[in-house]
């Protein structure tokens, strides 16, 4: 038993743990998380209103600081039925809220969201990070729109403070800018920023037309987390050659995002693997190789795609025996990019099929759309290769989500080195996605893998997954975060100046 003095985030596993943190640093009731995807949505269906809560580990740590104490999140309210479960201030009505923190929702007309989500983050920030072969498009009017939405959070927090220093925890590059708006207006905020997607070198951010504002913006937080310690390089490089940013003390942390280790449970017996082969298609006695992605040209699919083809046209003794299934939920798609991505892949797709199938084999299940958490769980125990081929990723959960399901120790990981989780789960087979030979080198060596090997590498990577869990991340940030303030006060926000990395 740890002594409650010596309890620190290292020693943060679970929900519970990190309560006991945040109860013995003194977090107070004053927590506020800031994100533009909201915890819970609302839409209609035929018996009245349900509530629908995004996959994925982030929510479930992120409820679990606002659980500790109490506390708010303030999103946009984008669900079919959001409005009808808020009060006139935006406030999820309890009974609509399965919680004990308050849900703040912000509501953005159709042209915010085109120019401060679709434009400004996603067709500007995403592919200038990604460098995934996309090119950045940088208006003037998303910039304004995205000035115009981080203030209005901003505003929110202000307006959801019960304190002088709460400590606000801003998530993603979508607000970048809150963080020098509420410290102008809270100078004693406790402000921990995290950016999920790669960060940019100080030559491709010098690309960015208001890369100062930006810069500045993030760096009036307390901490900025960032998920390498690659990217914290980066984003040290790029204040210093950022004078207005350079002023500013934020402390930048490496703090890779993880998952919350799920509950014990054993390895998917025969009767779940073929239910789950019987739903895809997929023939009892053919070898599984599993992706699972949204649709995005920054995960490597039609690379994975061509990898697989070049595998079944080198040894012809494959053909039959192995399927890729592909997972692909649609995204994004009012942007062209996208749309040239999601037909990319089906012709892909159909071309192996044409090429390499038969009447009673189908090389690549293509199932373009979402599927439930359930199901997901199921293939990563049900499939012998799980393949992560990202372009480039922040880091991409997906990795250690199949380590987390493989209680069998069963299973071989694939997974590129741009990837995050590359950093940690060292005993994955690692590839550059973009060499398509030796990805189809790699496919065939997962395929080949003994399971003692197996057994070997993946014991050792779930040994990672469950030590290094999604609240010990929420804990480090929020610890760090309130031994930095702890050392003094910060400068209080200024207007960002002009401009000042020179562009490549």
């Amino acid at each position: 038993m740890i002594e409650a003095s010596a309890f620190t985030a290292a020693d943060v596993r679970d929900a519970a743990d990190l309560k006991r943190l945040l109860r013995r640093r003194g977090c107070g009731d004053d927590i506020i998380v800031v994100s533009n995807r909201a915890p819970w949505m609302h839409r209609y269906s035929g018996d009245g209103i349900v509530g629908e809560r995004p996959a994925g580990g982030l929510v479930t740590a992120l409820e679990a600081v606002l659980a500790a104490q109490g506390g708010c999140w303030i999103a946009h309210g984008s669900g079919q039925a959001d409005r009808a479960t808020c009060d006139g201030n935006g406030h999820v009505l309890a009974h609509w809220l399965p919680g004990s923190y308050r849900l703040r929702r912000l509501w953005l007309s159709e042209a915010e969201v085109g120019a401060y989500y679709d434009g400004m983050a996603n067709e500007a920030l995403w592919p200038l990070c990604h460098s995934a072969g996309v090119a950045p498009v940088f208006r003037d009017a998303d910039w304004a729109c995205y000035r115009h939405v981080n203030g209005r959070f901003a505003d929110a927090v202000v307006a959801e403070a019960r304190s002088e220093r709460p400590v606000v925890f801003v998530q993603d590059y979508h607000l970048a800018l809150v963080p020098q708006m509420v410290r102008a207006r809270l100078p004693d905020a406790i402000i921990v920023a995290f950016w999920h997607i790669p960060f940019p070198s100080p030559r491709t951010l010098a690309r960015f037309p208001w890369h100062a504002q930006l810069m500045q913006g993030l760096a009036h937080s307390t901490v900025v987390g960032v998920q390498t310690p690659d990217d914290a390089a980066r984003f040290a490089a790029a204040r210093a050659a950022c004078a207005p940013a350079a002023d500013a003390t934020a402390m930048v942390r490496a703090c890779p995002v993880s998952i919350a280790w799920p509950a014990q449970a054993a390895a998917a017996g025969s009767g779940d693997g073929q239910r789950l082969r019987r739903r895809f298609g997929v023939p009892p006695d053919t070898r599984l190789l599993l992706g699972v992605d949204r649709m995005d040209y920054t995960k490597g699919i039609p690379e994975r795609l061509r990898a697989f083809a070049l595998l079944l046209e080198r040894d012809p003794a494959q053909r039959g025996r192995v399927t890729l299934l592909q997972i692909a939920a649609p995204g994004r798609m009012a942007l062209a990019a996208y749309r040239r991505l999601a037909r990319e892949v089906h012709d892909l797709a159909a071309a192996i099929n044409a090429r390499f199938g038969s009447a009673d084999y189908t090389p690549v299940l293509l199932h373009a759309g979402a599927v439930d958490a359930a199901t997901v769980a199921a293939c990563y125990r049900a499939c012998d290769v799980c393949l992560v081929t990202s372009l480039q990723d922040g880091m991409n959960l997906v990795a250690k989500e199949f380590v987390a399901a493989r209680a069998d120790l069963r299973g071989a990981l694939v997974l590129s080195r741009f990837a995050g989780a590359a950093g940690e789960l060292a005993q994955a087979l690692t590839i550059d996605p973009r060499d398509v030979a030796a990805l189809a080198r790699s496919i065939a060596m997962a395929l080949a893998m003994p399971a003692h090997e197996q057994a070997r590498r993946m014991a050792a990577m779930r040994a990672v997954v469950r030590e290094h869990t999604v609240f010990r991340w929420a804990a480090q940030l929020l610890e760090d975060g309130m031994a930095a303030a702890a050392r003094g006060p910060r400068p209080v926000a200024a207007p960002a100046a002009a401009p000042c990395l020179v562009p490549a």
